[in-house]
């Protein structure tokens, strides 16, 4: 059974890429035209979210290179903890919302410290699969759609963080 679902998934990218040209072929269009049309209005949506990208990773480095992260953990390590957070996870927490890959290094950092069974290595793993980079999503579709009022879009997005949060610490206190 294992088997037949690995070679299951090692086709199912070529499938989907064959279903989508051979559904164009049989259209009439232009595939290939098509195709290097979309790769340069791709390639220009990068070029325009370049400034903001860089800016956040460096917003990030110096942040975590300076110390105030593990500043903010204990400062507010004591606030959290009795609600089941640890203090290793503020600075988690807080970079999570700008930058994937920070964190990323930091559940790196926090498995090595803690083990990855342990409270905080459940809830790292649980936490970053379901709370998002606010602040980089935000910003980089925003530009590259020319959206200027975001409305209630951050106050959504911070609650269902919020809400993520709650749910890894409930589940991996339960596991």
């Amino acid at each position: 059974m294992t088997n037949v679902l690995t070679n299951l998934s090692n086709i199912m990218i070529p499938m989907i890429i064959f279903y989508v040209v051979a559904t164009g072929i049989a259209a009439k269009q232009d595939v290939y035209g098509d195709f290097i049309k979309g790769a340069k209005e791709g390639l220009k949506t990068v070029v325009q979210i370049m400034p903001t990208l860089i800016g956040l990773m460096v917003a990030v480095g110096i942040l975590r290179a300076s110390g105030f992260l593990d500043f903010l953990g204990g400062l507010l390590g004591g606030l959290t903890e009795p609600a089941g957070l640890p203090a290793d996870v503020m600075p988690l927490i807080f970079i999570k919302l700008f930058s994937s890959s920070a964190a990323t290094g930091l559940v790196l950092d926090l498995f090595r410290e803690h083990g990855t069974d342990s409270y905080t290595g459940l809830f790292v793993s649980i936490m970053m699969s379901c709370t998002e980079t606010v602040f980089y999503t935000m910003s980089v579709y925003y530009m590259a759609a020319k959206v200027t009022k975001t409305r209630y879009t951050l106050t959504g997005a911070l609650l269902a963080t919020v809400a993520g949060i709650f749910a890894s610490i409930v589940l991996a206190g339960m596991l």
